[in-house]
């Protein structure tokens, strides 16, 4: 049993920053490796960044231009997105992921634990 709850949506202007946190109950305690997708209006989900949990490892999805940064704090079970130079076209429902591996992936078919998403809405 994986519960993962996201926090820190909400709006900002373009050029803003945001922090998004995933708080993880659970077996994700363990070794496992998380991710962060998002999904906007008639748009495919699509990877943002990932981390694995037993290391320092990082990937983010070519779109974050260094805009954005993954980390974690595995002593309160979190992990983080730091979002910055926020533009319009970052609006979207932003989830958390959990894999059942220690090793990261680029694709949602490999995550097996979920979080209700939090939305992200960026204006001009």
């Amino acid at each position: 049993q994986v519960q993962l709850v996201e926090s820190g949506g909400g709006l900002a202007l373009a050029g803003g920053s945001l922090s998004l946190s995933c708080a993880a109950s659970g077996r994700t305690f363990g070794s496992y490796a998380m991710g962060w997708f998002r999904q906007a209006p008639g748009k495919e989900r699509e990877f943002v960044a990932a981390i694995n949990w037993r290391g320092s490892r990082t990937y983010y999805g070519d779109f974050v231009k260094g805009r954005f940064t993954i980390s974690r704090d595995n002593a309160k079970n979190t992990v983080y997105l730091e979002m910055s130079s926020l533009k319009p076209e970052d609006t979207a429902v932003y989830y958390c992921a959990a894999r059942t591996s220690q090793v990261p992936s680029v694709d949602s078919y490999d995550y097996n634990y979920w979080g209700q998403g939090t939305q992200v809405t960026v204006s001009s």
